[in-house]
């Protein structure tokens, strides 16, 4: 009977953590990684975390791109992760939005952060042990997803998205080779 522990990951949001937020990204052109992310990522896999990133994609609820163009840009950015020696464990997106949806988009999901269903659902089928876990993101939302959850570790990096008085219980940070560092140097 093979009976393996659970494992620990870092949670990520996308855009503003792993690549430059430029709004509404779905193409490899105009995707541009975050200075650091290889090394900080590689960091997180040698230290023997999965990395699990957990995105909103309003962008397809509102028709601005296709659920077919997220999937071509995920397994490039994948890949880009790959040649940097580093393995993504899982992309997990949520294309709905409550108010600005379009058709079947159109919905108030458990999925779409700050709610915790894309944190819970990868949690379950990866085995991980989200109290040994860290989540990285740099809206409120994704701070807020990470304590509905229950993970301990909260890093949310510095950006233009308002992040005073919903939340506390996280650490702030410049980019996520920060917050990498600062997780692990605090150990």
């Amino acid at each position: 009977m093979n009976m393996t522990l659970p494992r620990k990951a870092f949670f990520l949001d996308r855009d503003g953590v792993i690549n430059i937020d430029h709004g509404y990204v779905c193409e490899p052109e105009s995707f541009e990684f975050v200075s650091g992310v290889f090394e900080a990522c590689k960091r997180i896999v040698d230290e023997g975390y999965a990395i699990i990133v957990v995105t909103n994609q309003a962008g397809i609820g509102r028709g601005y791109y296709t659920e077919e163009q997220f999937a071509v840009l995920t397994e490039w950015m994948c890949e880009q992760f790959s040649q940097h020696g580093v393995a993504i464990t899982d992309v997990r997106y949520c294309p709905h939005h409550a108010t600005h949806g379009q058709g079947e988009y159109l919905k108030d999901c458990d999925f779409r952060k700050p709610n915790p269903g894309m944190v819970n659902a990868a949690a379950t089928e990866h085995r991980i042990d989200l109290t040994s876990s860290v989540m990285i993101g740099d809206k409120m939302s994704d701070i807020q997803a990470g304590q509905s959850a229950g993970i301990q570790h909260l890093y949310l990096v510095d950006s233009e998205y308002e992040s005073d008085g919903v939340a506390s219980g996280y650490q702030r940070c410049t980019s996520l080779f920060d917050a990498v560092t600062q997780y692990f140097n605090g150990q």
